[in-house]
């Protein structure tokens, strides 16, 4: 029979966590009942965090934008929809049922290299925050906290609180292709931030690495292009050079092949539509 504990507040998940650091964390549940249901998880011991609504909250101001780990997808792509990198992403994940349970914190402390989410983080530069009974917080950035498929930075008496990182000012966007139109899994996927004031674009790569990969070459590129004359061949180029630095493998939902491929078309197309959103829609 598995142990349940249930916090009613932040302290109490801590001071439980320390005591249990093998228990096994929930909160919307589905990824882990997904293991449960296929015989792969037999947890002992469960850390139950759904009850806890300072996980369940949002904030921004003009130097920081926070996103608690227990806020759903749903509530992202209906609150948050001015980020629309972050929303569309969020629009994606499962079915309406699944974004209605499935949480941020759900998707980072899962580190899949298709996590949706996480694209949107790592186009951010988003810091994880993390928390330990009786310690400072800690804020860990995106790139050291996701350190291999489902491998993190988080200590086993550690819990995700939440996501944070500086306003972008720019227009942003979320795309991914797979075997079929709704809920997919992404064979390869792409999230685009600029930055006008700072004249610079972040390109996220998911589904093609280890973990979440930033198409720098491309980045570079397409910083130093004047963005108001970026022509078919520029677009061409960045999608190469960043097809040339992913790290894909061969599985049971794509080729490594098809993977750069799909990554060269991806980042050429996501370029475009968000160089021409820009003055038109929020970040």
């Amino acid at each position: 029979m598995t142990e349940a504990l249930r916090p009613k507040t932040l302290e109490e998940a801590l001071a439980l966590r320390a005591a249990h650091p093998e228990a096994t964390v929930l909160a919307g549940g589905t990824d882990l009942m997904v293991g449960v249901n296929f015989g792969r998880a037999e947890p002992a011991c469960l850390l139950d965090l759904s009850r806890l609504g300072e996980l369940t909250a949002w904030a921004r101001d003009d130097n920081c934008i926070s996103v608690g780990a227990g806020v759903t997808f749903s509530r992202i792509s209906a609150e948050l929809d001015d980020l629309t990198a972050l929303a569309e992403a969020a629009s994606t994940v499962g079915s309406p049922q699944i974004r209605n349970r499935a949480t941020l914190g759900g998707n980072i402390v899962t580190a899949s290299p298709a996590g949706d989410g996480i694209a949107a983080l790592a186009a951010y530069d988003a810091s994880i925050v993390v928390a330990r009974h009786a310690r400072a917080d800690r804020r860990i950035p995106w790139d050291e906290f996701f350190l291999g498929p489902k491998q993190t930075a988080l200590a086993d008496d550690e819990l995700v609180v939440a996501a944070e990182w500086e306003p972008v000012d720019g227009p942003g966007t979320f795309a991914k292709v797979g075997p079929r139109s709704a809920m997919v899994i992404a064979v390869a996927s792409i999230c685009v931030q600029l930055d006008e004031q700072a004249h610079d674009v972040r390109i996220a790569l998911g589904s093609v690495g280890p973990t979440v990969l930033r198409a720098t070459r491309a980045e570079q590129l397409v910083t130093q292009l004047d963005w108001n004359d970026l022509d078919e061949r520029a677009l061409q180029e960045a999608g190469a050079l960043a097809a040339a630095d992913v790290q894909p493998i061969d599985d049971l939902r794509g080729t490594a092949a098809y993977r750069r491929r799909a990554v060269e078309v991806l980042v050429r197309r996501a370029l475009a539509w968000t160089l021409a959103a820009r003055g038109k829609v929020a970040a």
